[in-house]
């Protein structure tokens, strides 16, 4: 594309490139060339709106983090309503879904990007896991809050196995995603001793 050419929002354009790339060839894929290939636009285009490369990525996390507050905030909306584990099991579907996951090995593979999130943003070296687990943890004090957790649950370690167990269930998204049941019997799982004996 000539560099005349007005892009209506570049850092847009550059970010939904970067995910296209993550989701169809993993981490490896991304660099600088290949981003401004996918988003159509000159090289350029991504050193005027970013210092470098490294700059780049760690806005690409933040920006993915930043739309995983919208699900955090509908997940702590639904504290009293529905079921708990049918919440989580939604929640958990949405908060590991394909852009986060296919985020976090990108985090893990890039020391540099690591160092940048962790000098951005408290606890930002494990940027989306340290948002779904923030997520998980006020959902669920929420609704011990309501009554509908045990006043004693351990609600650190139930966070923990969801989150891990999540991430896990979502990492390898080959033939597809994990199944509701799946997710569910996860869910209910973790949940086994947290919810008030009748």
């Amino acid at each position: 594309m000539p560099t005349g050419v007005h892009l209506h929002d570049p850092r847009r354009q550059l970010f939904d490139a970067a995910e296209r790339l993550l989701l169809r060839d993993g981490p490896i894929a991304l660099t600088s060339r290949a981003v401004t290939d996918e988003a159509g636009c000159a090289k350029g285009v991504l050193h005027r709106h970013f210092v470098d490369f490294d700059a780049f990525l760690a806005d690409l996390v933040l920006d993915s983090a930043a739309r995983l507050e919208e699900q955090a905030t509908a997940l702590r909306e639904s504290a009293g309503t529905g079921t708990v584990a049918g919440n989580l099991t939604a929640a958990l579907t949405a908060l590991f879904g394909p852009v986060p996951v296919a985020i976090i090995p990108l985090i893990t593979f890039r020391d540099e990007l690591r160092k940048r999130l962790r000098q951005t943003t408290p606890g930002g070296g494990v940027a989306i896991l340290g948002h779904v687990t923030t997520a998980i943890s006020a959902y669920l004090a929420d609704e011990r809050d309501l009554g509908r957790i045990a006043s004693d649950a351990d609600l650190e370690s139930v966070t923990l196995s969801l989150v891990g167990g999540g991430h896990l269930l979502s990492a390898d998204r080959a033939p597809g995603p994990p199944s509701e049941a799946a997710v569910n019997r996860l869910v209910t799982t973790a949940l086994a001793g947290a919810l008030p004996r009748a």
